[in-house]
């Protein structure tokens, strides 16, 4: 939610004043990101120690970071939403961070990457936690803390949130139904915009399409919905579903056939080699044209459907087990030696879905980039909490999510839709016309092949299967996405 340049000899005498969108004081400066819905508060009455705060501009629970400063030491804090993660790093009495990690580039090198970090963007072991691909560069993670002082950098993380183990059984005459309605549509409600023009990304599922219900219920003066169409007969049914809550919520719809910009395509950030966060999400390309979109139509906020199978998920908290993950033969010495270590250093639980929250970090930064603040109301602490308390039935295929699309006044193949969208076609033709071509590059010249995170021989023997079979691995996405992403930052 900002970027900033802070050395520690000026905080000795602070004299911040405003110029050109920026707080400056000596060579020390604080930027908040260019996004409308968010406020900079910035408070010296206590001088030296000044305060400043960046926050969504709404009263209820809002996210933020925070930082506080006095002579010889910087402190921030974050928000539990953790909606654009702050990344940090020091060097010679300089504290550097932002909510972009492109931004931190002159402090990135490719020679000192984290090893287990490496390991598990391969192996799509994915993990919440500080550290980050790059060595001496930490993510500030929901309400964690960090301390700059002459002695370096330094993360505090809190203690775990409290989380309802068990659903409770409902009271007599309850209707969870409109239990969840006036939350969501609450919630909703309080999105920090100050002219109405919002956007709905709106795929066509149960978890957009409630959140799609509740943008109608709270009247917001303009309404967008955007969505990437995945083609084929599974995409004529979804471009159904869509117009069908398009035209229930009287939205203003812009689709996207997400053929057309699949991974690795030409004039995608990885074709031009644009500096972008190598762990970022696959469909970054397809979602960026999503993000302009909006962008042009002036929506101040994206509301998104994250969340929503995390909030639905049939399970104990207390008996939770990670899948087991699919073998990656490609892997290097280096990695496998790194493979016990993927569950070391891990951030404590949140009070959001850590599976949303890893989201967040790769989706979210982009929407920030377009001048749009996102919003995922489906994981708001309130509705995870009431998730987390309603019985198994109502959460078990989401039927408490289709039943209220159902009661809205929308078909049973809206509702219930027999063959769910997916992206696994867009991912295949990235893959077999673009990826492989990438792959042939990188089998001459990789920074992860000579760091020793992949097996250059199997990795070739895996190029060469590829063109014989039906379907590319969808696994070769991490490494080719991994290795055009290191390249992008040198």
């Amino acid at each position: 939610m900002l970027t900033m340049r802070l050395r520690l000899t000026d905080l000795q005498d602070p004299k911040w004043r405003s110029q050109g969108g920026r707080w400056i004081n000596g060579e020390s400066w604080i930027e908040p990101a260019n996004v409308s819905t968010l406020v900079m508060e910035v408070n010296d009455d206590q001088a030296p120690r000044v305060r400043v705060r960046v926050k969504e501009c709404k009263r209820d629970e809002a996210d933020f970071v925070e930082l506080t400063m006095e002579p010889g030491q910087a402190r921030l804090a974050a928000g539990a939403f953790g909606t654009a993660p702050l990344y940090l790093t020091e060097k010679a009495g300089e504290l550097h961070a932002s909510w972009d990690l492109t931004t931190l580039r002159p402090h990135l090198r490719a020679d000192r990457l984290v090893p287990r970090v490496v390991t598990r963007t391969l192996t799509r072991q994915h993990r919440y936690t500080s550290e980050t691909l790059f060595e001496g560069v930490h993510r500030l993670t929901e309400r964690a803390s960090a301390t700059f002082t002459t002695s370096g950098l330094s993360i505090h993380h809190p203690k775990s949130a409290e989380h309802v183990l068990e659903p409770r059984a409902l009271r007599p005459g309850v209707d969870p139904l409109a239990a969840l309605d006036e939350l969501l549509t609450d919630v909703i409600r309080q999105a920090p915009t100050a002219t109405g023009c919002v956007g709905v990304e709106l795929s066509g599922g149960a978890d957009s399409g409630n959140v799609a219900l509740a943008v109608k219920a709270a009247r917001f003066p303009e309404a967008h919905s955007f969505g990437l169409l995945v083609g084929g007969g599974t995409g004529r049914q979804q471009n159904e579903r869509r117009r069908a809550f398009a035209e229930h919520c009287d939205f203003r719809d812009t689709a996207t056939p997400a053929m057309q910009h699949p991974p690795f395509c030409p004039g995608g950030v990885r074709a031009l080699r644009k500096p972008h966060d190598p762990a970022g999400a696959f469909y970054q390309e397809a979602f960026d044209v999503v993000r302009e979109q909006a962008a042009a139509w002036r929506c101040e906020v994206m509301f998104t459907g994250s969340g929503g199978d995390e909030i639905n998920a049939h399970h104990s908290r207390t008996q939770a087990e990670l899948p087991t993950p699919e073998p990656v033969p490609w892997l290097g010495s280096k990695a496998v030696r790194a493979l016990a270590e993927v569950n070391d250093h891990l951030a404590p639980i949140p009070v959001l879905p850590v599976p949303t929250l890893m989201a967040f970090g790769m989706h979210n930064p982009g929407f920030l980039r377009a001048g749009v603040w996102p919003v995922s109301p489906l994981v708001h602490p309130r509705i995870v909490r009431f998730m987390e308390q309603l019985p198994h039935e109502h959460k078990r295929g989401k039927a408490l999510f289709r039943e209220r699309i159902r009661r809205a006044g929308l078909p049973e193949w809206v509702a219930a839709p027999a063959e769910p969208e997916n992206f696994l076609a867009v991912l295949e033709k990235g893959l077999r016309y673009y990826g492989l071509p990438v792959l042939d590059d990188m089998l001459k010249e990789s920074i992860l092949v000579d760091l020793g995170y992949v097996d250059g021989k199997a990795l070739a023997e895996a190029r060469r299967d590829a063109d014989a079979v039906p379907v590319v691995p969808d696994l070769l996405c991490d490494v080719l996405a991994l290795e055009v992403g290191l390249r992008s930052l040198m």
